[in-house]
């Protein structure tokens, strides 16, 4: 485990639907008190931070890890760096702060992602020889000469190709919820009060019924709202340090990462991303599905969810243990993120594998794969260095 680096705390925002209860914070006001009670949990103060890595796919640009810094209250002298690649980000900015600790340029690193759906800029785009700017709500995603699909499009021809009713994308979404109602109380705990707006829940979250979902606006084919996850505000963020910090902690409990991947894949039909990635972490790892006890997968929309589920084997009582984002909505850039957090909270007691995944626009996706490290390992792992 020389080099390991480890996740040692991490956190949530209650996810809103865009224009709900959030409606009137920018991204940086949910992220601030987030990384102030991580910091908080482990006992670190700011100026030990080595570095912010923030994803965020929709706030207009102007590096919003400094923003995100400076209202945490972490050090002036704290750049932070900004990453968008989209869906994936959140997860992406791990990585990248695994890679800088890896290296040995940071010992502690705050990685996540924040994002004001709510608050996000209009964008209009001008292609070469036309003279009026055009409002679009989706960034181009691919290059003019692919048929770049709206991602409900795409969600579509993925449940048609791989024959995924209607029917079995609402019965998912159903689930989703119920899993989630069910885990409210334990849910509470990663999620930390925003000052202004006091809720420790999902307000999405309800008791979504096959009635309420056959009524739902149909968005192209066979994919509705109700089995798509609704845009919404959040920001989710996690701690990782070196094992040299990790020996100094008071904890009960840590993620190592394993390993994680981000690659390509068939650029018009993105929900098939993840399937590569995870096998390839799984196999490179000498795991199989059945080794993992948690499993945090992506449901931007059902229909991708599980095509993913079904192609790469996972035991569905393992994926989503207290529901997906179907149940709660889908903050782009921070998505990631919380799948992380998810995991933290999850993956404790006998569980010991857990693998995160994610599907992003432009046929992109990111894994990574964790592992449970508790007080007697570390306990243990501490003694062996005296």
């Amino acid at each position: 485990m020389e080099n390991s680096v480890y996740i040692v705390a991490g956190a949530r925002s209650a996810i809103v639907p865009s224009g709900g209860l959030f409606k009137n914070l920018n991204y940086y006001d949910l992220a601030a008190p987030i990384i102030e009670d991580c910091l908080k949990k482990i006992g670190l103060p700011p100026n030990k931070v080595d570095e912010l890595i923030v994803s965020n796919a929709i706030g207009g640009g102007g590096n919003p890890a400094r923003l995100v810094a400076l209202a945490s209250g972490l050090p002036q002298s704290l750049a932070g760096l900004s990453i968008d690649r989209q869906c994936v980000g959140g997860l992406d900015s791990l990585l990248v702060g695994k890679a800088l600790i890896h290296s040995g340029q940071a010992q502690v690193v705050i990685a996540g992602g924040t994002e004001s759906h709510s608050l996000r800029p209009k964008r209009y785009y001008k292609s070469i020889g036309e003279k009026k700017y055009i409002h679009k709500n989706q960034a181009p995603f691919l290059p003019s000469f692919y048929n770049d699909p709206l991602m409900e499009v795409a969600a579509a021809e993925l449940a048609n190709q791989y024959n995924i009713s209607k029917l079995e994308q609402h019965e998912w979404a159903i689930e989703s919820h119920v899993k989630a109602m069910k885990a409210k109380d334990e849910l509470s705990k990663e999620i930390v009060m925003i000052p202004e707006v006091p809720i420790l829940h999902d307000p999405f979250t309800r008791s979504l019924t096959m009635e309420t979902c056959q009524r739902s606006k149909v968005l192209s084919d066979s994919v509705s709202t109700a089995s798509t996850s609704v845009a919404a505000d959040g920001a989710a963020f996690v701690v990782l340090v070196s094992e040299k910090i990790l020996n100094t902690l008071s904890i009960n409990q840590a993620l190592r990462i394993i390993d994680g991947k981000t690659s390509g894949g068939n650029p018009e039909l993105p929900g098939l991303a993840p399937i590569a990635v995870s096998d390839f972490l799984l196999k490179k790892n000498h795991l199989s599905s059945l080794d993992l006890d948690v499993i945090e997968l992506m449901e931007a929309f059902a229909a991708q969810a599980i095509v993913c589920a079904k192609e790469l084997k996972l035991p569905k009582d393992r994926i989503n243990l207290s529901g997906g984002s179907l149940s709660r909505g889908h903050p782009i850039g921070a998505s990631g993120a919380v799948l992380a957090v998810r995991i933290l909270n999850e993956l404790k007691n006998d569980r010991k594998y857990g693998l995160a995944t994610i599907a992003g626009a432009g046929g992109i996706a990111t894994g990574i794969l964790f592992e449970n490290i508790t007080f007697n390992n570390l306990f243990t792992k501490k003694k062996s260095k005296r």
